[in-house]
């Protein structure tokens, strides 16, 4: 178990995301950024998709009541065990007691810590995730608040001294502290239906994230994008990433608390190995977008995958060494 020392409302637990009721109107949820959710995950032997919790409000403090392992990874803050400081995607082990502190990030927006076996929390709708729009998921609906404990199913064991990765293997040439964050989008179904100078203001102009930026989605600020003609829509699916121009003709992207469908006209999407930038990506940042095909957006996806099944192995074999330095100490021991 867990305790919450100090966090904000929206610092909530999250997995991978709630699949398969879009079209009922239940939204994905999950964590902003998918692949450190998954790499801390995997870092200390959970399933990828096993339930933690994304923090975004900082200082974010807790206390481990009982011995486990843990990883951060995520926003590059500083991270405390105790009078111990550590490193960002690293993976350690806590012993009861001990408090872990996560400082204001250096770089990024979103730090994600994983335990041990994951968060035992209920399943609905075969997700952990928290939907706070909704109010269902995750630690009772809501986000943390100070005081709660939360249950593990613990597990996992590491080596004396800790595991981590360099998350550059994982950020396909992209780091949170670039600036402007390179967004590579696809045209959206209403791509045409822009004029010549929009689609091309789109691309070259540097969007600034306004203060209306939450897990639903980002406002940008820059100049207005026109359509060729007054477009009559009816709601349409969408989902994170989808990049829409209201009437105001400032761009909002679509995150992971998405609503599922909505009526104003689609410009683009961004590919699904970018979704964590945005995550990244605090309030005043400034973005591009660079158009790519499908079969660049797919070789990005496969490479990130890809460095996932990397880290998984990687973590694994060094696991094994520690258990397999455990085994043979408990043999010399019984037979002294």
């Amino acid at each position: 178990m867990i305790e919450i020392l100090s966090t904000g409302a929206v610092n909530s637990v999250q997995d991978l995301g709630r699949s398969g009721f879009l079209d009922v109107g239940v939204g994905w949820s999950g964590a902003m950024d998918t692949a450190a959710m998954a790499a801390a995950n995997l870092l200390i032997g959970n399933p990828p998709n096993a339930a933690g919790i994304e923090v975004s409000l900082f200082p974010f403090r807790l206390r481990f009541l009982r011995d486990t392992v843990f990883a951060l990874t995520g926003a590059d803050c500083p991270v405390t065990l105790g009078d111990r400081s550590l490193p960002s995607w690293w993976a350690e082990t806590a012993r009861a007691g001990e408090t872990l502190t996560l400082g204001l990030p250096r770089a990024g927006a979103r730090a994600y810590l994983a335990m041990g076996g994951g968060l035992n929390v209920p399943e609905v709708l075969g997700s952990r995730a928290t939907d706070l729009k909704s109010g269902f998921g995750g630690w009772q609906g809501r986000g943390l608040n100070r005081g709660d404990r939360l249950p593990l199913v613990v597990g996992g064991a590491l080596p004396e001294g800790g595991i981590g990765i360099d998350p550059t293997t994982l950020r396909d040439g992209g780091a949170p502290t670039e600036s402007p964050v390179v967004l590579r989008v696809l045209p959206s179904a209403e791509y045409l239906a822009f004029t010549d100078t929009a689609l091309e203001t789109f691309f070259s102009t540097a969007w600034i994230v306004t203060n209306e930026a939450n897990r639903m989605g980002y406002r940008l600020s820059g100049p207005d994008l026109a359509l060729t003609r007054k477009l009559e829509l009816f709601s349409h699916g969408i989902m994170p990433g989808t990049v829409q121009v209201p009437p105001s003709g400032q761009p909002i992207i679509q995150l992971a608390e998405a609503n599922t469908c909505g009526g104003y006209p689609k410009i683009a999407n961004v590919i699904e190995a970018d979704l964590w930038r945005l995550a990244q990506a605090p309030v005043g940042a400034t973005l591009r977008f660079a158009l790519v095909d499908r079969a660049e957006a797919v070789a990005a996806l496969v490479r990130q995958r890809r460095a996932l099944d990397d880290i998984a192995t990687l973590a694994s074999l060094a696991r094994k060494d520690r258990q397999s330095e455990r085994r043979q100490t408990s043999n010399h021991m019984s037979g002294v």
